[in-house]
């Protein structure tokens, strides 16, 4: 574990610095967790509200927190789970399954004012909706947060060579979408 997350993490389990420590946290990786989620959720609004269930969860749970990974990884893996676990949810409240969800929330992008892309980045996200959900993870978290296969491994609890080849049949599958349409 890095050195200065060691010491958030020590002041995070002391009562008394614990609000502090909290505030110091939100600050280094709200961002970072917005992002990731918001490649999943696609919607400002709803990533607004994952974003804040994955830091109530996390200052829930910071002493069930091992040191056994990065500080980052264990957040980001409470983000995905809370995104992961929201967007079913959504499916079901609007009696869809998941792949039709996808497009739901790409045809809501196009009027969202929060998105601003262009017409070639609504089509990868087209074309990123057209994966499967472990695909667009390892898609999203190369491409866009620009982890290396190592970080992805510790949060996806897999190996470097899986997300490798996750990551290269996805690239493929988007690349062929681009191409056709």
């Amino acid at each position: 574990m890095k050195k200065e997350d060691s010491l958030l993490l020590e002041n995070l389990k002391n009562p008394s610095t614990r609000n502090e420590a909290f505030k110091e946290l939100l600050s280094c990786y709200k961002e970072r967790l917005y992002w990731h989620i918001r490649n999943m959720a696609k919607d400002h609004e709803d990533t607004d509200d994952i974003l804040q269930n994955t830091f109530i969860k996390i200052y829930r749970n910071i002493e069930k927190f091992k040191g056994e990974s990065q500080l980052y990884s264990w957040m980001y893996r409470i983000a995905t789970n809370e995104t992961i676990t929201f967007l079913n949810l959504k499916a079901k409240r609007l009696q869809i399954d998941s792949i039709e969800l996808q497009s739901h929330l790409i045809d809501n992008l196009e009027s969202d004012v929060y998105f601003e892309g262009s017409v070639i980045q609504l089509k990868l996200q087209q074309a990123i909706a057209t994966l499967p959900q472990k695909q667009q993870q390892v898609f999203n978290m190369k491409y866009f947060e620009e982890l290396k296969y190592r970080e992805m491994a510790e949060i996806l609890e897999t190996s470097e060579g899986a997300l490798k080849a996750s990551y290269h049949i996805a690239a493929k599958k988007i690349e062929e979408f681009l191409k056709k349409d």
